[in-house]
Formats: C-alpha cells, sequence, structure tokens
C-alpha cells in the first residue's frame, strides 16, 4: 500500500491543479492512521454558544474536492459552504468573487411551488442573502490576489427558527479558514435583536416578531467591523449604539473558534503574487505631469459630476501620450516586450495611483472636498410634491446631483406580495402590502445599457429603502401600498434618496405614517500604517458623493425619523475599522438626519389628512350568513361579475365582513347599485316548519339541488332527505330536472348560513 501513495503523492506534487487537494488528504490520511475516504472519521468540529444555543463549525467530510468547506449548525439549521478558487486567465484588477445562496426546499420538508416543482432561478431573498455575504467576506481579499472565487451555500436542514443567512456567513469564513485561498479572515457573524429593551443575540424566528431591531453585524479579529445592515422599528440612537457594540463582542467568540479549527485541519495559503506597480520612471513622470492639474480639477467647486469626469479624463488622456513621447524620446520602443514601462496600462495605473492619493490628502490634510462643502455639510436639497394629477401620491427629491422621482400607487389587499413557502420559513415575511421599487437605468449616470429585470444592485439598494420606510406605515391600512424610486440621476446616494423622496410621496398620497423619515450616507477616507493595516487617521464626510465612495473606505447608509433609527447599511471596503469610528459614523449620520428633515418639513410636514379625489377608496361591508351563497354567487361568480363590470375587488376578510376596493368613486358607486340589489330583501321569507315547492334545476351524486325563487340560490336536498329509504342516487327515485318536488323548511345552518330542506319528513307525515 505504501508504494502506490508515494507514487500518487508524487504524481500530486508534479501536476498540482485538483490533485493538490488528494495531496492534502492523503497526508491527513497518515495523520490519522485510517481511510478517511472509507470511514468517514476525519475532519474537524469546534463548538460555542451563541445565544445559548450551541453553534457547530465543522470541516473535512463533505465536498472534499473544493479548495475549502465548512458546515455550521445553529439550533437545526444547517448549512454546508464551499469555496473554489481558480487561477485567472486574463489580466484583471479586481476579485471577481461569485457568492451563490440558494434555499433548498427539501431542507425545510416542503416541494417547491412553482410549475416545475423545482428550484428555478434566485429569489429575492436568495438575492439579498447572497450579497449580504459577500459583503461580509469581500474585504477581506489580499491586494493583488484576484483569482476568480465562487462560494457556494447549500442549505442542508433548516428547522423554521434559527434563520440560515447568519449561519452561512459563518460557514463561508470557516471554509475559507481552512483552504488555500489567501484570505485575511477570519470573520464572525451575529445577528441582534432588542427585546422589552434587553439585547438578545441570534434571536429565533418567534423572538424577532417581538423584537424592535433586527442587526446583523460582521466583524473581524480584535473587535473591529467588516459589515451592518439592519432594519429597527424607530429604534433609539444609544440603544442602536448598544446593540452594535454587544453584537461585535460576541462575534469574536465565532472567530476564536474558527481559527481554532484553521489550526486544526487547515491548509497552507498560497502566495499572493505581488502586485504589478508601475516604475518609479513612470510614476515620477506621470506625478510631474498631472499633480498639479488634478490638484485644480479636485479642487475647483464649481465642476459637477460630468465636468469633473470629462477635465480628468482630458488630463489622463495627455499624460498617458507625453509618457509615451518622453519615454520614446529616451530610445524605447512601444513594441518591445522588454520594455514595460512603455506600456499604457502601467500609465494608466500610476495616473489612477496618483488621483486617489491626491483626492484622498485634500480630505485628511486640507479638509478639502472637491465640490467645496466642508466635511459635514449637506449638498443643496429641493423636494416637491403633488406633481401629476392622476397619480396618488408623488414627490420628487433632489439632493446636489442626485435626483429620485417617487410615485404611490394604491390597490386591494389581494395584490399584496406573499412569499413562497420556503423563503418564509427560511426567515422571511410571508406576506407584506407595502413594497418598494427602485429602478436605476443608465441615463441616470450619462450611460447606455440593458434595461430589463432588476440587478442585483437595485434589489439591494431597493430593499434598504423599504426597511427604511416600513416601520412608519400602518398595520391596519386598507390597501396595498406600491412606492416606485426611479432615480433620475445620480451622484451618490440614490438609496438614501429614495427614503426621503419615499417618505414625502406617502404623506402626498395620504398615507397616515407615523412620522417623515429621512436617509443620509457617510463617507470615510483614512490613512493606514502599511505593514499593520492600523488606521493612524481618518475623516468621516457627510452626505457621500460618487466619486467620494469610489475613492473612500466606506459608504455608511442611515435611515430614520427625527425620534430614532429605522435602518442602516455599512460597506466597508478595510478589513474592519474599529468601532469608535463606527459609533461616530452613526452620530454624524444622525445629526444630519435631523438636518434634512427640517427641509423637507418645509415642503410637507405630516401626511394630507384625506386622499386624492383621483384616488381609490375602500369600504367594509358587513353580510348576514344567510344571504352570503346569494350574494358571492356559484363559484364566486358574482364577485368575478362585479369586477369584470365595474373594476371594483371584493375581498372576503372573514365569515360575515368583506372589503370592497373600487379605483374610484364612480366605480364604487356603479359596484354598489349591484351589490343593493343582490342583498334586497324582495325575497320570500320562509317560517320553521313551512312546506315549499320547488323546481329542481341539477341532479347531483349526492342530492338536488332545488330553486324555490329565482332570487334565491338553488338550495340542496340532500339523498338523506329525499325518501324514507337509502338513496345511493336521485335518480332510482325517479326525479328530473325541471320537475317540481316539494320539501319541509328547517330553518338555516348557524354555521353557513345554508337553508335546510326535507322530503322524507312529507313523507313520514302523510303515513
Amino acid at each position: 500500500m505504501a508504494a502506490p501513495m508515494r507514487a500518487c503523492e508524487c504524481l500530486c506534487k508534479c501536476t498540482g491543479g485538483p490533485y493538490a487537494r488528494i495531496r492534502y488528504l492523503l497526508q491527513f490520511k497518515r495523520r490519522s492512521h485510517s481511510n478517511p475516504w472509507k470511514s468517514g472519521d476525519y475532519g474537524a468540529t469546534v463548538e460555542t454558544e451563541i445565544g445559548n444555543r450551541p453553534f457547530k463549525i465543522s470541516s473535512g467530510k463533505l465536498a472534499r474536492f473544493a479548495d475549502g468547506t465548512a458546515v455550521a449548525q445553529h439550533g437545526d439549521t444547517s448549512v454546508l459552504v464551499t469555496a473554489v478558487s481558480r487561477d485567472r486567465s486574463v489580466q484583471q484588477n479586481f476579485v471577481p468573487l461569485t457568492v451563490d445562496y440558494r434555499q433548498k426546499a427539501a431542507a425545510a420538508g416542503r416541494i417547491p411551488t412553482n410549475y416545475l416543482r423545482r428550484e428555478i432561478g434566485p429569489s429575492d431573498s436568495e438575492v439579498l442573502t447572497s450579497r449580504l455575504i459577500d459583503r461580509s467576506i469581500r474585504p477581506l481579499f489580499p491586494q493583488g490576489f484576484y483569482n476568480e472565487t465562487q462560494i457556494m451555500c447549500n442549505l442542508l436542514a433548516v428547522d423554521g427558527m434559527n434563520d440560515p443567512d447568519i449561519i452561512s456567513i459563518n460557514a463561508a469564513s470557516a471554509a475559507l479558514a481552512v483552504s488555500h485561498i489567501p484570505w485575511n479572515g477570519p470573520v464572525g457573524a451575529v445577528r441582534v435583536g432588542l427585546i422589552d429593551n434587553e439585547v438578545v443575540v441570534n434571536p429565533t424566528r418567534r423572538q424577532m416578531f417581538q423584537s424592535t431591531l433586527n442587526l446583523v453585524i460582521t466583524g473581524s479579529e480584535h473587535d473591529k467591523v467588516v459589515m451592518l445592515e439592519a432594519s429597527a422599528n424607530n429604534v433609539y440612537l444609544q440603544d442602536f449604539q448598544k446593540a452594535v457594540k454587544y453584537g461585535l463582542k460576541e462575534t469574536q467568540a465565532i472567530i476564536r473558534q474558527i481559527k481554532k479549527l484553521q489550526n486544526q485541519i487547515g491548509q497552507e495559503k498560497k502566495e499572493v503574487p505581488p502586485v504589478s506597480a508601475p516604475s518609479e520612471q513612470i510614476t515620477s513622470i506621470v506625478k510631474s505631469l498631472a499633480e498639479l492639474k488634478l490638484r485644480d480639477i479636485f479642487t475647483d467647486s464649481s465642476h459637477d459630476k460630468i465636468s469633473r469626469d470629462v477635465a480628468v479624463r482630458k488630463v489622463r488622456t495627455e499624460v498617458v501620450r507625453d509618457v509615451q513621447e518622453s519615454l520614446l524620446q529616451n530610445g524605447a520602443s512601444p513594441q518591445s516586450t522588454d520594455q514595460p514601462e512603455v506600456d499604457a496600462q502601467a500609465i494608466h495605473q500610476a495616473f489612477d495611483a496618483l488621483s486617489k492619493e491626491i483626492f484622498r490628502n485634500l480630505i485628511l490634510d486640507e479638509h478639502k472636498r472637491c465640490d467645496g462643502r466642508g466635511l459635514r455639510d449637506l449638498r443643496d436639497i429641493s423636494c416637491q410634491v403633488d406633481l401629476y394629477k392622476p397619480l396618488h401620491g408623488s414627490a420628487i427629491f433632489q439632493r446636489g446631483q442626485t435626483q429620485v422621482l417617487c410615485t404611490v400607487t394604491f390597490d386591494s389587499l389581494d395584490t399584496a406580495f406573499k412569499s413562497d413557502p420556503m423563503s418564509v420559513v427560511a426567515g422571511g415575511l410571508k406576506e407584506k402590502n407595502f413594497m418598494l421599487h427602485y429602478e436605476f437605468p443608465p441615463y441616470a449616470t450619462n450611460e447606455t445599457g440593458r434595461i430589463g429585470a432588476s440587478k442585483r444592485r437595485e434589489l439591494g439598494h431597493g430593499a434598504l429603502a423599504e426597511k427604511g420606510l416600513r416601520p412608519l406605515i400602518p398595520s391596519n391600512f386598507p390597501f396595498t401600498i406600491r412606492l416606485t424610486s426611479e432615480v433620475l440621476e445620480s451622484n451618490g446616494s440614490s438609496s438614501m434618496a429614495s427614503v426621503c423622496g419615499g417618505s414625502l410621496a406617502l404623506m402626498d398620497a395620504g398615507v397616515p405614517i407615523s412620522d417623515a423619515a429621512a436617509g443620509v450616507a457617510i463617507g470615510l477616507v483614512t490613512r493606514t500604517d502599511p505593514e499593520k493595516s492600523d488606521i493612524l487617521e481618518y475623516k468621516l464626510l457627510t452626505d457621500l458623493l460618487g466619486i467620494e465612495d469610489y475613492l473612500g473606505d466606506m459608504d455608511f447608509k442611515l435611515a430614520g425619523t427625527k425620534k430614532g433609527i429605522t435602518a442602516l447599511q455599512a460597506d466597508i471596503k478595510l478589513s474592519g475599522i474599529p468601532a469608535k469610528i463606527v459609533m461616530e459614523a452613526i452620530q454624524q449620520a444622525a445629526d444630519a438626519k435631523y438636518e434634512i428633515l427640517k427641509i423637507m418639513n418645509n415642503t410637507l410636514a405630516k401626511p394630507r389628512s384625506s386622499r386624492k379625489e383621483n384616488g381609490p377608496v375602500t369600504e367594509t361591508l358587513q353580510v348576514p350568513p344567510h344571504k352570503r351563497p346569494r350574494f358571492v354567487g356559484a363559484g364566486g361568480y358574482n364577485l368575478q361579475k362585479i369586477r369584470s363590470q365595474t373594476g371594483v375587488t371584493i375581498t372576503n376578510m372573514d365569515e360575515t365582513t368583506f372589503q370592497v376596493f373600487a379605483p374610484n368613486k364612480d366605480a364604487m358607486e356603479e359596484a354598489r347599485e349591484i351589490i343593493d340589489e343582490l342583498l334586497q330583501d324582495n325575497v320570500p321569507e320562509f317560517e320553521f316548519g313551512a312546506i315549499c315547492t320547488g323546481k329542481i334545476v341539477e341532479i347531483k351524486e349526492y342530492g338536488v339541488m332545488v330553486e324555490l325563487h329565482p332570487r334565491l340560490q338553488p338550495v340542496l336536498i340532500h339523498n338523506s332527505q329525499l325518501d324514507m329509504r337509502k338513496v345511493n342516487h336521485p335518480s332510482v327515485l325517479g326525479l328530473e330536472v325541471g320537475q317540481e318536488i316539494r320539501a319541509k323548511y328547517f330553518g338555516r345552518d348557524p354555521a353557513n348560513g345554508r337553508m335546510r330542506l326535507s322530503r322524507k319528513v312529507l313523507q313520514t307525515t302523510s303515513r
């Protein structure tokens, strides 16, 4: 056995690639003195306690051909995450990371409800969870590692109590930690709730219904924050900050266990190829040619987004041309492979590095922003409501060069969004009558491109803006609300502009929201120690510009009312920032939010007292149980007829209550006439015990349908009430359609209001 092992080991060393994983397993086999492929006795498991429940992470048993694999379990919810990376085939300067989170119906003991009865395409909740995992791990990939990397999350079991999204983040962290993929992790993630003003870590689904906060926090070593995402029901600032600190502390226990797992079975990390940098000669020439010009552009506050970009592109073109000419004069050949410094790519790289350095130094050293604002200043804001008469509600919100058009549409409760069963089990809402749809067309940034289904970015921004407004919507509102936010111009923070414009549009539509809401983005620019990556100096920027987001280190979005916080999302490009900076960013965002709300209140301070005349109307209709069959009709025929004739939707709320939704008052008046006619009492009322005569209109296997009056629904006389003898089918008695039949009336069924008739008792009486 030893000889074949040595041969295979030699093959692994020579070929590399997928055989490297086999070599790793063979080495582990010798250490454990057993055959891992047969016995399954290999790998390792670590465990800690989160939220008073055990949290386990194991690796080395499943999906062994993947570069890294881990199974995380919390309660009875288990997730398998695999990490695979391959060498890049083309030159690039970013990490092509793909995170694919999929909900498996079998994991919850369900069958998919689509027509194929199998998983097809990612749902919105799957896309949002994939983004959550991506934002938690992406900042920790080292600079220079640009290999294509794929993280796949496979739900093994879902217990309906412990949400798999948090488990997936930790499993992805463990899978990357034990793999040979270069990564500066691990990270740990927890969900934090606030129940009765008490912080709860990783609350169950039942506890989350009582929580006013849903905070997901991902942390790295040394109590640093990597990612934040939250929705809240107007949580006070100090309570939110307390929850962040508490959650960050809990992530450290998970990180310690993942490091323990990494020490036990982790593979040696691949070396990261050195980052290609332009030569000192090119860097020097580019700096001499472009430094002053770039500084003038970045300090000229008269520039807007487009003119600034045009000016920078013009300088870039001139610099590339001049540098090439300068090098050619010194004897370099543009076709020579021995003279890489003539390559335009290297010149572009040097120019980009210089642009970033100048832009950031102006903020750090001189406290100057490219549009002339101070570090805490807001851009100019203007608002307008009631834009077009046919709309139920509308608003336009302009902040600098970010412009968002928001419209509100009302519809019946039947049109509420209903999640698929698997999304509900995995932690989503079962039904919601408020939806915010965010659109970002290419022209918003002076670009062209394809339009169609919402991209991941649009889904993410729309979900964040919806979180910011959802707590304000009254739970008993009689309509389904669809709020659309179309970005017409974009120069940073369009999702937070959607919160501001959406709040105004809701008030313009007469939705009695509890308070107005606003949102703002905070940026971060740092100067770090190149060896330890510690932050030496930093500046926070209020109301982030697009270029400040691109060249900065953080996009920190916060939405809320004057009372508290409703939503938060932090995208951090560094491998983690101290909690101190996070607390300052929260406070600075809260201060800016108050200022924005003051400006918005000058346009519309509170919801309109009534909805617009052209808006929909709704009424509640009480129908006695005995009139319900007549009102609804066979198979709901009457309700469908009313909808087709008038456009009015009638929704059954309970046994006696219906909600009537009409698109306008005229439609309601037309429907009311039909409803009154259906419910009018000009039909005979029978006394208990009365003998009545009717006509058979239908013969069924279990009885006959008898029409007692043209305005009454046909009544069933069951086989058991047709004759003294046992009747298997009405035809044995010679009964036919159109034949008259006599029966005795025994009142109505108290449960469903149906009339009770008996022909059998008349036979008993006659005898």
